[in-house]
């Protein structure tokens, strides 16, 4: 028995040893992906936790993902434009502009919730095909025109809610979206069902690789990914599923937050269309090379305006969260900090400024590391200056260390 088992052992520990020497080469070529990010939410998470208890509560945990809901969904759709070197300054009055087409359709025209969520995402894709034509067939730059979208849909948005009044929303459906909870039970049996596909998909794409004489992940290894998953998701919808309110008697307050599978599922469509589509696979190589794509084939044009559809398609889903958060929509919805912490949370999360590199998760990544900046120094008492100063600077902190990777990329030439 002992003659059957070593050898196993032996070329499973070989195994683990060639993916971690792999990662360690390609984290020294350049090649960081996630990792700063990662390591920046960890140490930020366990700063606040000591500093303040109350930062790891039941109320506060639930309130981290519906504050950073909005930024994080707007930021999934710049990352679409992000790979392609290009820029979106109007995002967050666009998705302020869909929040008020919204809210006018269903409080004073009195559309039903599904017409009037229809109207505000048609709005969006409009806006993004008009700033994308704009961009790729009349060759204006892209920070030229959504710095004039952005001038311009303040004014649309002014016109929307009639100069300064504030339109409230009433819906249940709408409100429910940042406002309620999914039962504890769904939450566990949407853990159970997800991490249980996720092994599935992870086997099924090893089992391919090994049967094309591919390299394929170890077993032990897919088995880490996913026990890690379980005790991430698992920890996570336990303490949702605490009763956060202060009189259960009253109302009780406890499940995941609806926002919170919304996200999820963005999140897997996204990654699937630029992982596993050939679309996807041409936005990377636009964003890698654009004169290259188009001798190859590739409708750099088409690509480019497309982006900018998902841009701002993603802007109006995000702009209906921010006002279903609020249960309003205002002159300032979508303004002030919207889009310079959406921005932020792409480029903290590992989405390169110089197009090319980049995933949907690094706006989730990302976006929790605003929101926990926010909320954390919030928790300390720190003043509005305080909070921009710091974000501020992990921005840049996060900017540089792109530069010097992609310089250390190119060094190595792994670019």
């Amino acid at each position: 028995m002992t003659t059957e088992t070593l050898p196993e052992r032996s070329t499973s520990g070989s195994a683990i040893g060639v993916h971690v020497k792999g990662y360690v080469e390609r984290v020294r070529g350049g090649e960081l992906g996630a990792l700063p990010a990662v390591f920046g939410l960890v140490v930020l998470c366990v700063v606040f936790s000591v500093l303040r208890p109350a930062f790891l509560s039941p109320v506060n945990f639930a309130n981290l993902f519906t504050q950073g809901a909005a930024v994080t969904v707007i930021a999934m759709g710049l990352i679409f434009v992000l790979l392609l070197g290009e820029i979106d300054l109007s995002a967050g009055f666009a998705s302020g502009v869909c929040a008020a087409v919204l809210a006018v359709l269903l409080t004073n025209e009195g559309w039903p919730w599904y017409a009037a969520v229809g109207a505000s995402m048609l709005t969006g894709a409009i806006i993004g095909t008009v700033l994308g034509t704009l961009v790729a067939k009349l060759g204006i730059p892209s920070f030229v025109v959504t710095l004039a979208a952005f001038l311009a849909f303040q004014g649309v948005l002014l016109l929307l809610v009639k100069g300064g009044t504030n339109i409230s929303i009433r819906d249940e459906t709408i409100l429910a979206v940042a406002n309620s909870n999914v039962p504890p039970v769904v939450s566990w049996v949407a853990v159970i069902v997800g991490v249980a596909a996720y092994a599935v998909i992870q086997l099924v794409k090893a089992r391919r690789r090994s049967g094309r004489g591919l390299v394929a992940d170890p077993l032990i290894l897919i088995v880490f990914r996913v026990a890690a998953l379980a005790v991430i998701a698992g920890v996570a919808v336990y303490v949702l599923n605490l009763e956060r309110s202060r009189n259960e008697l009253i109302v009780s307050l406890k499940g995941v937050p609806i926002v919170v599978p919304v996200i999820v599922v963005l999140l897997l469509v996204w990654t699937f269309v630029l992982h596993r589509t050939p679309y996807g696979r041409h936005v990377y190589a636009v964003g890698g090379n654009a004169e290259a794509s188009r001798r190859a084939g590739i409708n750099v044009d088409g690509i480019r305006i497309s982006a900018f559809v998902i841009c701002s398609f993603m802007a109006s889903i995000g702009g209906i969260i921010a006002a279903s958060r609020a249960n309003s929509v205002d002159p300032n919805t979508g303004g002030s900090d919207v889009l310079l912490f959406a921005v932020g949370a792409a480029v903290i999360g590992g989405t390169s400024l110089f197009g090319g590199k980049g995933r949907a998760l690094d706006a989730v990544l990302g976006g929790a590391v605003v929101a926990v900046i926010q909320n954390g120094m919030g928790l300390m008492g720190y003043s509005a200056g305080v909070k921009y100063v710091v974000t501020g600077s992990v921005l840049l902190l996060a900017a540089g260390v792109d530069a010097l990777s992609r310089k250390r990329a190119a060094a190595t030439g792994r670019r």
